[in-house]
């Protein structure tokens, strides 16, 4: 470690992602479906021209660390999901994520509808 510099600005400058629970990340999800909707990036048509590939970016929540660096993700609607920790899809939330779009991300500690 350089001296004077601070931990977490020499660990993101060597690229090195630690996540804690709590964290807002984002995760980009790849999809396909005949209509892409508003928030969908990277569209493109499938080979035969019936559906199409794209890009949406969800919003989840760290709910815990695995062994194996590994994540558990939670959704607004309370669904987990298990993700390695260095895939190139997931991302900690930058700061206008966590300020403006506060609302997409989960809550943690509230109730889930069942729906």
């Amino acid at each position: 470690m350089i001296e004077g510099v601070p931990k977490r600005i020499q660990e993101s400058a060597l690229g090195v992602h630690r996540l804690r629970a709590g964290d807002k990340v984002v995760f980009a999800k790849e999809k396909a479906s005949l209509s892409p909707g508003p928030r969908a990036k990277e569209v493109s048509p499938a080979v035969k021209g019936d559906e199409y590939s794209y890009i949406v970016e969800k919003y989840w929540l760290v709910k815990e660390l695995l062994p194996e660096e590994r994540v558990c993700l939670i959704t607004r609607r309370g669904k987990e999901h298990i993700i390695s920790m260095h895939d190139p899809r997931l991302r900690r939330a930058n700061v206008w994520e966590r300020v403006f779009l506060a609302s997409r991300f989960p809550k943690l500690g509230s109730k889930v509808s069942e729906n």
